[in-house]
């Protein structure tokens, strides 16, 4: 099943809620994998992390 939609984005945790409104899903943070990026299990919305962005190893 392809994405619905690809977001990039410049953060390794992303929220989720699906767009919204009475088409949306409950908030949910997604962290991108090693791959750079990460599907959405509610809607099959994929981020991927902008080109030349870095993930952070955090704590």
């Amino acid at each position: 099943m392809q994405p619905t939609e690809t977001i990039t984005v410049e953060t390794s945790t992303v929220g989720c809620d699906g767009g919204g409104g009475a088409l949306g899903h409950p908030l949910v943070y997604l962290t991108l994998d090693h791959d750079r990026r990460v599907e959405c299990p509610y809607c099959s919305r994929e981020y991927v992390l902008k080109e030349g962005v870095k993930l952070g190893h955090g704590h």
